[in-house]
């Protein structure tokens, strides 16, 4: 079905592997759109978590600046018009996602693809793997939302300084940073970021995805805002059914089995 990615499941967990190992996983407008496609049918099909990793060694080089078949990107003079058209529709739909996202960074993650894996409520990083922030070394911005994300996770002058540079964050520096969650020998990154969405996915899902936008409202509003979308996000989770389960647990031992809704 998929020719740039490869979608697999484990329980409720839809993997989404961006698979072309040939090319570094460089992001194609058809790669693009496939993972938007992926992610629309994990919603569809009530998947309690997704994760997100590269094939190989690579989670992906960013954007690919060569032509290659059908795949090419389509850059044109208007770089706008692809990230309007493509890259920024995929990234207001992960932000908005009503599930966990886990994204397992199992190599460097250089450019646009900074963006995909900082996208993720958790990020677990290999060893060897890292964040650059390298559009500027061919006269570009860094895009996909990376200059907010960076900003926001660890302050303007150091987003200042990837992006005008073109450093590299590393594994250990992220984690110290509070950027990724947990840093794992390069041959254990998928399963323990498997065993955290996993994890995720017994949770009250439904109450997650709140959480993923309430933490994203407050990152732009003050305090009066914030505590009006808080009232609101906990009159809507107070009406679920997982709240009704956790609520008649109450004083038993029972583990209450949360299904999302």
């Amino acid at each position: 079905m998929y020719q740039d990615i490869k979608v697999e499941r484990s329980g409720a967990v839809v993997i989404i592997v961006l698979s072309r190992p040939h090319r570094l996983n460089a992001l194609t407008t058809r790669m693009l759109a496939e993972v938007e496609h992926a992610v629309l049918a994990a919603v569809e099909e009530r998947a309690r978590a997704i994760l997100l990793t590269g094939e190989g060694q690579f989670f992906s080089v960013g954007t690919d600046m060569e032509p290659d078949g059908d795949a090419y990107t389509g850059l044109t003079d208007d770089l706008g018009a692809v990230l309007e058209q493509r890259a920024n529709p995929l990234m207001k739909l992960l932000a908005d996602l009503p599930m966990p996202l886990v994204c397992s960074v199992n190599g460097p993650a250089i450019g646009a693809a900074v963006g995909l894996a900082l996208m993720g409520d958790l990020l677990v990083m290999g060893q060897r793997s890292y964040l650059q922030l390298a559009q500027v070394g061919v006269g570009l911005v860094p895009d996909t939302g990376a200059t907010w994300l960076v900003a926001r996770s660890m302050g303007r002058a150091r987003a200042m300084q990837m992006a005008l540079f073109g450093e590299r964050l590393g594994a250990n520096e992220a984690k110290a940073a509070g950027i990724a969650a947990s840093v794992m020998p390069d041959s254990f990154v998928r399963s323990e970021a498997l065993a955290l969405a996993s994890r995720l996915a017994e949770g009250p899902t439904r109450a997650m995805g709140a959480i993923r936008r309430q933490i994203n409202y407050a990152m732009d509003h003050d305090l009066a805002d914030v505590l009006a979308f808080e009232a609101e996000q906990q009159r809507a989770c107070g009406r679920t059914q997982d709240f009704a389960a956790a609520r008649a647990a109450l004083g038993s031992r029972k583990r209450t089995l949360f299904i999302g809704q």
